[in-house]
């Protein structure tokens, strides 16, 4: 039975929940994946021990980031689809994902900075965030904020108009698309745009982790990809292809599904 809420607090509820449930339940994929891009590398980084370091910033902000993103992403494309009197066109899915992940990183830089942190070393949440706080003030709780948006911007452009593209030919076909359908559909567009954009994730992660002196902790994509390139060839630019390909495969089954099945039943 539907709890007869609007739109803009459907987004906010069924956001919310997928974000949580994909970053509690892969989060160990995750911790893989950071610690493979790190520069001192998988092992020296924490190998498989200690994978679920991080969890309590993870688990903070995950409900705001995703809720955010998706009552940005759903409020401008059902505005711009009244404005310009359109319905299923990709530049729209395009523009709303990208003005989503722009407002999101907000909330998303300083939680991935903190937990990227603590799944690379021993330290608490809090150590991080103070020493943070007294080597480079308020600004470096977002470091690397353009590099992510240069990362979610590209995979959001891929993934969302593949999502709905993939949903629109099932409804086509069968007349409806499930929400079992819907999370088949967000597995295929995730896994695409994650594999194409990770040399981008790989160059943001340096960035985080890096040293405050350092030539990484710019900010600049060219200069860290160069660095990495020069270390590690064309194979470093894609390190944790893998665990990003699978972690966000399946967190796209996961966040749609989600996403799909709370909507349905707290909206109108």
């Amino acid at each position: 039975m539907a709890l007869g809420m609007g739109p803009f607090a459907a987004s906010l509820i069924a956001g919310s929940a997928a974000g949580t449930a994909v970053d509690m339940i892969l989060f160990p994929l995750d911790t893989i994946k950071t610690r493979l891009q790190s520069k001192s590398g998988f092992w020296k980084s924490g190998g498989f021990s200690g994978i679920y370091r991080g969890i309590g910033p993870a688990f903070v902000g995950s409900a705001p980031n995703a809720a955010v993103f998706f009552c940005t992403y759903d409020t401008s494309k059902r505005l711009m689809e009244q404005s310009f009197k359109i319905t299923g066109n990709s530049g729209v899915h395009m523009a709303a994902a990208s003005l989503g992940e722009v407002i999101a990183c907000v909330v998303r830089v300083p939680v991935e900075i903190v937990k990227q942190r603590q799944q690379t070393s021993k330290r608490s949440a809090l150590s991080i965030m103070s020493n943070t706080l007294k080597m480079e003030g308020f600004r470096g709780f977002y470091r690397g904020y353009f590099s992510t948006i240069f990362r979610e911007i590209p995979f959001s452009v891929i993934q969302f108009p593949l999502w709905e593209g993939f949903k629109s030919q099932i409804v086509k076909t069968k007349g409806s698309c499930s929400p079992l359908q819907s999370s088949i559909c967000g597995a295929f567009a995730g896994g695409i745009a994650a594999c194409l954009t990770t040399p981008l994730d790989v160059a943001k992660t340096r960035i985080m982790l890096a040293d405050v002196s350092s030539v990484e902790s710019r900010g600049s994509l060219f200069p860290v990809w160069k660095i990495i390139y020069e270390q590690k060839g064309v194979r470093g630019l894609f390190a944790g292809v893998l665990p990003r390909t699978l972690w966000i495969s399946f967190g796209g089954f996961i966040f749609f599904g989600t996403y799909e099945v709370v909507k349905k039943f707290v909206i109108l």
